[in-house]
């Protein structure tokens, strides 16, 4: 296993949001996705619990992009992930989110 975590830059939501969500489930190829809403209206926090090793760079330009496409600050995002590509990534991340606020892009 590998694990890290990432505080990344990004506007706030501007409507109401859920609490928190859980969206896709961890399997070959999948990944688990868990969302709480925080204080800290800047910034979204990611930590990402991963089976592959050495793939930490690809990980972070998909969770850059993904926070400069939404308005993700105050959010913490637990990644589960037994292999996932990082299409897989950002379908599931856009997904959880949608679930938590909407699309607000």
């Amino acid at each position: 296993m590998e694990k890290f975590t990432l505080k990344l830059s990004s506007s706030a939501p501007a409507q109401e949001i859920k609490p928190s969500a859980i969206c896709g489930v961890v399997s070959s190829g999948n990944l688990e996705i868990l969302v709480e809403s925080t204080v800290t209206k800047d910034t979204c926090t990611v930590e990402v619990n991963t089976s592959a090793h050495g793939f930490r760079d690809i990980w972070e330009a998909v969770l850059k992009d993904f926070a400069r496409r939404n308005a993700a600050g105050g959010f913490n995002f637990t990644i589960n992930d037994a292999g996932a590509t990082p299409a897989v990534v950002s379908l599931r991340l856009d997904q959880a989110f949608e679930i938590c606020c909407g699309d607000t892009k």
